[in-house]
């Protein structure tokens, strides 16, 4: 494990000149992308790089960014971990829509309700610094989708894997210089993966009472289908107006992380938006968003031992949805030697959810449980941010945001009958970013912003009875970080080596404790988060290419004198690839350290460091792209820090989901 962090870090660190003609291939496009257009605060990923891989979703598809990890709960669903803060910690968009799970034990992460084969591109932007949005103290998450090309075209996508796992799309668009249209299907279809120990994670349980049923054991872990279209409009030559819809249906999705598995999620995305550049010489750009989206989701135990001696097909089920409606409006004025980008914005979210179990008293089983007890948010936030040149290599970025928010519950649960149904709250942030380009092929990035965010309707207002309980607190402040970020970049046409560092003080950190015998429950701390982050690749002579990426990040409980719990390990990863354009192959080493930083609290378990082995190759005719792999090659049994949960719908006390065993997937892309 040591040699191969210190070989990553060598190849970070060092280059070679390649002396040789520069190759016409995505590869070193990506190297000058990544050098020219991002901050050293920034990373984004293709869908070139996720339809190389055999990823699920979205969220597994973006651990190949460095900084960012995921919590696995099955066989898909992956909720996405941003330098250790998640959950409503991070923004995760789509199109700058804000979309969230409606499951209180995010069986379905905001990252799950769209499918990859609308987006064309994901940016990461880490830390506080995200003006146009509320929340996110840990940064953001944008998806954004495909844009219809002139005239008629489309591109089918099939991929076929280990446990009969099945990945297809279609897409078709048409557009010309006044209006095009675009419109795409997914459908994806997985059995029940299986750990490098040959058993299926169906079968990790055991003898637990939550243990699968015999009939169970084989079925299938998802069935997936996604449907979308997009209409736009060029009304004039410098404005343009979108509206598109999205629909997802997810149908029987195993969850042997809890105690439940989804019925079914259905989702819904509705976004429209207008853009006009230069409206007149002091306004370069006004762009106007509105959007709707909701997600209705039910979870039950009826796949479970747990159901057999009960009086429905379940002993316990919780109904749970969700539903957002904002608009936007957002400026961008020439003002003096700079820029002036201002702002306001509006969302309505509404989260209910709603609990029944058989042994919730033995007189009176099934009875109801506002779990969530309908609450509403509305929020209203306006931005103010400038961006100044300072002559020809430096460049001064700054803003404010201030927030207004108001949280009201429906509903009637013990929280709410002893405290009230509304708070309300108003928060500001901002930040100070300077780049300063020293020399040409070298950027130095230092920043630090100011972020808030308010606590949520299930940190707020959740109360499920039980052993433990599962409690809310209405009295949670809202969490600030005030972080510092330092970064620094090189990039020529044939090597990318970009480094970043961030320390960050959390003030009421919304935690979730162990604050009793028999009570668990979200609490306010004081916390510090710090980390950092290196990537590279370098282009080689005869068409190699080489890639290294370190991350680590470290959470501290100052209240406590303890760690943060859920914070990953140190991890990385190793590639060398072969790719002149045509055809390539790839060998990928992945790695994580130890995580012996937990929360005795909360009885987090350690979990060991790992190493596993990646192949993968491909080639491209014309319109015609295949690509083929296999990973885990060593089929190694292991397990990711983040693959449990300890809430009182846990599948148990240290009980952890294993990763993959070895798995191989075949892909097949035609454009046409």
């Amino acid at each position: 494990m040591k040699r191969v962090v210190i070989a990553a870090a060598l190849l970070a660190l060092g280059g070679t000149d390649a002396g040789t003609t520069r190759a016409e291939n995505l590869q070193l496009e990506e190297i000058v992308i990544k050098g020219e257009q991002e901050s050293p605060r920034e990373e984004s990923l293709t869908i070139r790089e996720v339809r190389e891989s055999p990823a699920r979703d979205m969220g597994e598809a973006l651990k190949r960014v460095e900084g960012i990890s995921v919590v696995r709960k099955g066989a898909i669903a992956n909720d996405v971990v941003l330098r250790g803060f998640q959950k409503d910690n991070i923004n995760v968009l789509v199109d700058g829509v804000r979309i969230y799970g409606a499951c209180p034990s995010r069986m379905d992460p905001p990252a799950f309700h769209y499918d990859f084969a609308e987006i064309e591109q994901v940016t990461v932007v880490k830390g506080p610094y995200d003006l146009e949005n509320p929340g996110g103290v840990g940064g953001v998450i944008d998806a954004r989708t495909r844009k219809p090309a002139q005239g008629f075209g489309g591109e089918f996508t099939g991929s076929y894997g280990s446990y009969d796992s099945v990945n297809t799309s279609l897409t078709g668009s048409y557009g010309t210089d006044r209006y095009d249209i675009l419109g795409g299907y997914a459908f994806k279809y997985s059995g029940v993966p299986e750990s490098g120990d040959g058993r299926k994670i169906t079968e990790i349980l055991g003898t637990s009472p939550n243990r699968y049923r015999p009939e169970a054991l084989d079925s299938r872990a998802y069935l997936i289908n996604t449907g979308w279209f997009r209409v736009g409009l060029n009304p004039a030559a410098n404005a343009r107006t979108e509206l598109g819809y999205s629909h997802q249906d997810a149908d029987h999705v195993l969850y042997p992380y809890l105690k439940m598995d989804a019925e079914y999620d259905r989702t819904d995305r509705l976004n429209w938006s207008w853009r006009v550049a230069y409206p007149s010489p002091v306004v370069r750009e006004l762009k106007l968003q509105a959007y709707w989206d909701r997600v209705s989701h039910l979870m039950n135990d009826r796949l479970r031992a747990s159901s057999t001696t009960t009086a429905r097909p379940y002993s316990m089920q919780t109904d749970a949805r969700t539903q957002v409606a904002g608009a936007r409006v957002n400026t961008r004025l020439k003002v003096g030697p700079g820029t002036l980008i201002t702002g306001a914005d509006y969302y309505n979210r509404n989260w209910d959810a709603r609990n029944v179990r058989a042994m919730y008293t033995t007189a009176s089983p099934y009875t109801l449980q506002n779990m969530i007890p309908d609450v509403y948010v509305d929020n209203f936030g306006v931005y103010l941010g400038y961006e100044l040149p300072l002559g020809e290599r430096v460049t001064l970025k700054t803003g404010m945001r201030g927030d207004l928010t108001w949280v009201n519950a429906d509903r009637t649960n013990a929280l709410t009958t002893s405290f009230g149904k509304g708070r309300d709250y108003g928060e500001f942030g901002g930040n100070l970013q300077l780049t300063w380009l020293p020399v040409k092929e070298v950027e130095l990035f230092a920043g630090f912003g100011r972020g808030s965010r308010t606590p949520d309707p299930q940190e707020l207002y959740i109360h499920l009875p039980g052993t433990p309980t599962w409690s809310g607190d209405p009295g949670l402040r809202p969490t600030l970080n005030h972080q510092f970020d330092v970064g620094a970049k090189y990039a020529n046409e044939r090597f990318y080596v970009n480094a970043a560092m961030f320390y960050g003080i959390l003030q009421d950190y919304v935690n979730f404790e162990q604050a009793g015998p028999s009570l668990k429950r979200y609490m306010n701390v004081n916390a510090t988060m710090w980390g950092a982050e290196l990537g590279s690749q370098l282009a080689l002579p005869f068409d190699l290419f080489i890639r290294g990426a370190l991350s680590y990040a470290e959470g501290e409980n100052t209240d406590g004198h303890r760690p943060l719990s859920e914070i990953p390990p140190l991890k990385g990863l190793l590639s060398v690839r072969y790719d002149n354009g045509t055809w390539f192959a790839e060998a990928v080493q992945n790695f994580a350290a130890r995580q012996d930083r937990v929360d005795p609290n909360l009885n987090e378990q350690e979990t060991a460091g790992w190493m596993t082995t990646d192949l993968k190759a491909g080639a491209s005719a014309g319109a015609l792209s295949v690509y083929a792999g296999i990973d885990n090659l060593l089929d190694k049994f292991y397990y990711s820090h983040l693959s449990y949960l300890r809430d009182p719908f846990a599948g148990g006390v240290g009980f952890k989901v294993p990763e993959n065993g070895r798995n191989f997937y075949l892909t097949v892309a035609y454009r046409f």
